[in-house]
């Protein structure tokens, strides 16, 4: 039976998942339904999950400095935390890029990016939420696998995107700041893979 501070972590894991599909959801809807006049009331939204994603991380840390025994390695533990809110900043840095760039309409190639982005959290999710069972578990290498092949995915229409802004967009203001907004959508998906990568190197540790 494990220990309560063992549900302790990876509850708190779960939860940072569910903020980081909370934040993904959040920016596809503004995407979708653009009006760039509002963006800026939708920005303290995003700035709340982020923030409650920052105190899921910092409950983790400072558990972890009293902690006598922990149910993976500390390292693991700190660095999961850190990649899982790092998710959720990204998310948070589209938005705010859409904000200050000034962005007047969503290319359809960044809606495409979006819904990878959404798709990729939601596995992230069920990733997490077999973390605590890990030992015997026979879906969380599936997760893996298929975060995987969202973030390649993802890497071929953010390539295709690229060529296309810088092949067909005469105005140099319109590639600069589309240049950035591709590029932070891209790294949404990266960071997913990378907290995929991390559990996935937890559980061959601890196998």
């Amino acid at each position: 039976m494990a220990r309560k501070n063992d549900a302790f972590y990876f509850d708190s894991f779960i939860a940072c998942a569910e903020l980081s599909s909370q934040a993904a959801r959040l920016l596809a809807d503004i995407m979708r339904s653009f009006d760039p006049d509002k963006i800026a009331e939708r920005i303290d939204e995003m700035h709340a999950i982020e923030q409650a994603a920052d105190e899921r991380k910092h409950e983790v840390l400072d558990a972890l400095v009293t902690a006598f025994v922990t149910p993976i390695e500390r390292e693991d533990i700190a660095v999961l935390s850190d990649y899982l809110d790092t998710v959720v900043d990204r998310i948070e840095g589209v938005l705010l890029r859409l904000y200050f760039d000034n962005i007047r309409e969503i290319r359809p190639d960044a809606l495409k990016m979006v819904e990878m982005i959404e798709r990729a959290c939601d596995e992230m999710g069920k990733l997490l939420g077999e973390l605590p069972q890990f030992k015997r578990s026979k879906a969380l290498r599936e997760h893996v696998i298929n975060i995987n092949s969202i973030e390649e995915e993802a890497d071929h229409v953010y390539i295709a995107s690229m060529r296309e802004l810088h092949t067909g967009c005469d105005d140099p203001l319109q590639v600069f700041t589309w240049h950035e907004v591709y590029t932070f959508l891209e790294y949404c998906v990266d960071s997913v893979e990378h907290v995929a990568d991390t559990v996935d190197s937890i559980v061959m540790k601890n196998s």
